[in-house]
This record gives structure tokens, C-alpha cells and sequence, in this order.
């Protein structure tokens, strides 16, 4: 039984981490592509409409991806997920349909508009990007309403017979704070990635030496953005921490390997959780009440410790503590290169000594990064609420269909052989239209 449930885990998390590969720069570039098109209908600039062509084409190939990937991940609520499906369906229904009806055919019909309209129509291109970009926030909205309610339930109230969750009050499904931290979380890291993205792609012409002006704009934005939500992720990061500590104390304790309960905890610099024993093999130079004020916003906050807690109710420890490590020390790198660029941008405004080449080559070298980072921040929200499916209410194990083992391993191979192919003709596709550059016709 474990295996089918470790199987049908595995396809979902395939399935979820190549379409999130795609949703950060959709959100991310759609409001950037936006700002250059509404720039260039307040100023007809050439170069805003050069900016707006060339990161629009790249913001399509990827926004075209993405609907293709998400379709897979609904269908497996009814395949793979149907006992979830029956627990949570009065509850999962209605974000998801709202997101269908609200933000979806916002995206899509705006989407379509701005394709479609010439750039001699300014204003409708300007205001067709904004509100399609407006619907890739609102449908994060929702699908994360939903998943929020999974970490922390909230307006809602049992059935009679005890067989699923029933909406008692949406506006409190709505207002769920955690859904807030997690959505914050969510935006300021897409923008985080699509810095990364323009500052690589813009660094690669101003390389090359072609169409310096505009992409030397582009840099600079990519750089004010990067610098502005590198910074603010630790920072916000540590509410959300905070938060999570109040209601998931169990994730709390496995993300920072707290296993004896107490306060005044110390945060170890180096740390390595045994994956055979209760305990940590290694924790050196520890940082005296910064594990407390970390996990509850207090130096002095008692922490609750994994060995107080049943070993079927917690989640893998090593995993969720080596994925929250790994996030956080990506976030230092990034706030570090947001650093080195912001420099240069007021040292060299020209971008063409060379420091400038080599940050420019090592943020080329740097872009899977931001990718890593966020799905390892996925991975400690997602398994650090294991053996939860529904926090508190509904385990993993009793949320399966029990398709047999045989056909997961072959559908499995299957999505993967798909998504391989899929994930090639995007990098062609991508590459194709970077390499093409700036220059793309416009129609009547």
C-alpha cells in the first residue's frame, strides 16, 4: 500500500514541478511586459515597443507551455487522487472553478487580444497586457486558496458521517493568512526568477554587443527588480516562518532538525540530521536564541521538538530540513549577485567593462537557480506537511484511488517521456526567439 502511495506521490510531484517551471516567469515577465507596453503608449518610444516585442515573445512560448502542463495535474485529482478528490471536493471546488472562471478566461482572452492587436493600437495592446497579467496573479490567487486550506483548514466543518470536509464559510477559506504569507512567498519569488531571466537574456546581447540600448534598459530593470525581492523574501520568509511555527509546529521543527522541545533554541550553522536515529549526527556553531526567534518570532519561544511528537505524524526530517537549507542558502546567493549588479549598474551605467562581462556571464550560469530554490521551497511546504493531506484531518496514505502499481509506474513513464519532449521543444523554442532578438514584425 506504501508503494502505491510513494508512486502516486512521485507522478503528482513530476507532474506539479514541470508546470511550475513555467508559472514564475509567466506572472513574473507578463507584468514586465506589461510596464513596456504601457510605456510605449504614454510615450510612443521606440524602445519600449522594441522591450515589449521581444519579452512578449519569450512571455507566450511560456505562457503557452504552462496551460498545456497544468491540464495533466487537474486530471490526476480524479485518477490517481479520487479519495482526496471525495474529502475535499466541496471545498477544492470552488477556488478551482473560480480560477477557471475568473482567471483563466481572463488570462486567455486578454492573452489572445494582445496577440492579435497591432502595436499602432497602443492603448488596447497596453491595457489587453495589463489585464492578462492581472489574471495570471488572480489564478495564483485561487489555486493557492486551495492549498492553503490543505496546510491550515479553516471555514469549514465535517460531515456528519465524518467522510469529507464540507464549506462552512468561504470568506474565511478567502482570508486564510495562510494563503497570504504563501502567496506573497509565491509572487516575490517569480519576480526574483524573471529578474534573473531578463538580467541573463539582456546580459547575453550586451555580450554580444547587438541592440545595447534596449537591452542595457532591460538590465537595469531586471536588476532594480531583482535587488528589490531578493531582499524582501528573507524578510517576509521570516513571518512566514513565524507563522508556520504558530500553526504546523511539527513542519516548523523538522525544517530547522529541532528534535528535544524547549525554549531559548539555538540556530546551528552547520547541521546534518541522522537518517536512522532521532537525533542531529552533526550540529556545530550554534547561534544562541536565533532557532526560537526564527521558528516563533521569539528568542525565548518554546519550541515543540520533533521527539514529542508520534513518529507517524511527522514528516521526512531530512528532506524537509536539507530542501529549507538549500532555499535559504540560494536567497543569500541571490541577495549577494542583486548586490554585485546594483553596484555595477551605478559604477559602470554602460555595461561594458570588464566586471560587467563576467556578472553578466555568471547570472548566464546563474538562471536554473532561481528554478532549484523555489521547487525546493515547494518541496518544504508540500513534505514538511506529510503525513497530511489535509493538515490534521485527512492523511496522504487514505487519499489515494489504489490504481495498481503497474499502471502508475507505466503512466508515469509515460508523463515523463511527455514532458521530456515537452521541456526540448520549449528550450528550442526559447533559445529560437532570444536568438531572433528584438526585430519581431509587427502585423496590421
Amino acid at each position: 500500500m506504501m508503494d502505491i502511495v510513494l508512486l502516486s506521490r512521485l507522478q503528482f510531484a513530476i507532474t506539479v514541478f514541470f508546470h511550475f517551471i513555467f508559472v514564475p516567469l509567466t506572472i513574473g515577465l507578463g507584468a514586465m511586459v506589461a510596464g513596456f507596453e504601457v510605456a510605449y503608449w504614454k510615450t510612443l518610444n521606440e524602445e519600449w515597443k522594441k522591450l515589449a516585442k521581444f519579452w512578449g515573445n519569450l512571455f507566450k512560448i511560456n505562457f503557452a507551455f504552462g496551460v498545456v502542463t497544468g491540464f495533466a495535474m487537474t486530471f490526476q485529482f480524479g485518477t490517481n487522487w479520487g479519495l482526496y478528490a471525495e474529502f475535499m471536493g466541496d471545498v477544492f471546488a470552488s477556488p478551482l472553478a473560480l480560477e477557471a472562471l475568473i482567471a483563466f478566461f481572463l488570462e486567455g482572452t486578454f492573452v489572445g487580444i494582445w496577440l492579435f492587436t497591432s502595436h499602432k493600437r497602443a492603448a488596447l495592446k497596453a491595457v489587453s497586457m495589463v489585464l492578462a497579467s492581472v489574471g495570471t496573479m488572480i489564478s495564483a490567487i485561487w489555486i493557492i486558496t486551495a492549498n492553503a486550506f490543505m496546510q491550515h483548514p479553516v471555514g469549514y466543518e465535517m460531515a456528519a458521517d465524518g467522510s469529507k470536509v464540507l464549506l462552512s464559510n468561504f470568506g474565511e477559506v478567502l482570508t486564510n493568512p495562510y494563503m497570504w504569507y504563501m502567496l506573497i512567498h509565491t509572487l516575490l519569488a517569480a519576480y526574483l526568477l524573471s529578474a534573473m531571466f531578463v538580467i541573463a537574456v539582456s546580459g547575453y546581447y550586451l555580450i554580444k554587443k547587438t541592440d545595447t540600448d534596449i537591452f542595457r534598459t532591460s538590465m537595469k530593470i531586471g536588476v532594480y527588480l531583482m535587488i528589490i525581492s531578493a531582499l524582501l523574501l528573507p524578510g517576509f520568509g521570516m513571518f512566514y516562518g513565524h507563522y508556520v511555527g504558530e500553526v504546523q509546529p511539527v513542519k516548523a521543527a523538522a525544517m530547522e532538525a529541532v528534535w528535544e522541545s524547549g525554549s531559548d533554541k539555538p540556530m546551528y550553522l552547520i547541521q546534518i540530521p541522522s537518517l536512522t536515529e532521532d537525533k542531529n549526527m552533526v550540529q556545530l556553531f550554534g547561534i544562541p536564541y536565533v532557532g526560537s526567534f526564527l521558528l516563533t518570532g521569539d528568542i525565548h519561544g518554546e519550541v515543540t521538538g520533533l521527539n514529542d511528537i508520534d513518529p507517524d505524524d511527522r514528516p521526512p526530517v531530512a528532506v524537509t530540513f536539507a530542501s529549507f537549507r538549500i532555499m535559504v542558502m540560494l536567497g543569500m546567493i541571490f541577495i549577494l549577485e542583486a548586490l554585485i549588479g546594483l553596484y555595477l549598474v551605478f559604477k559602470d551605467p554602460f555595461m561594458r567593462s570588464g566586471k560587467a562581462k563576467k556578472y553578466m556571464k555568471l547570472m548566464m550560469f546563474s538562471l536554473p537557480l532561481p528554478y532549484i530554490a523555489i521547487a525546493f521551497g515547494w518541496a518544504v511546504a508540500e513534505v514538511g506537511r506529510q503525513p497530511w493531506i489535509v493538515y490534521g484531518l485527512f492523511r496522504t496514505s487514505e487519499a489515494i484511488s489504489g490504481i495498481p502499481a503497474a499502471q502508475i509506474i507505466f503512466s508515469m513513464g509515460l508523463l515523463t517521456l511527455f514532458y521530456l519532449l515537452l521541456f526540448f521543444l520549449f528550450l528550442y523554442l526559447m533559445v529560437k526567439a532570444i536568438k531572433t532578438g528584438p526585430e519581431v514584425k509587427d502585423h496590421a
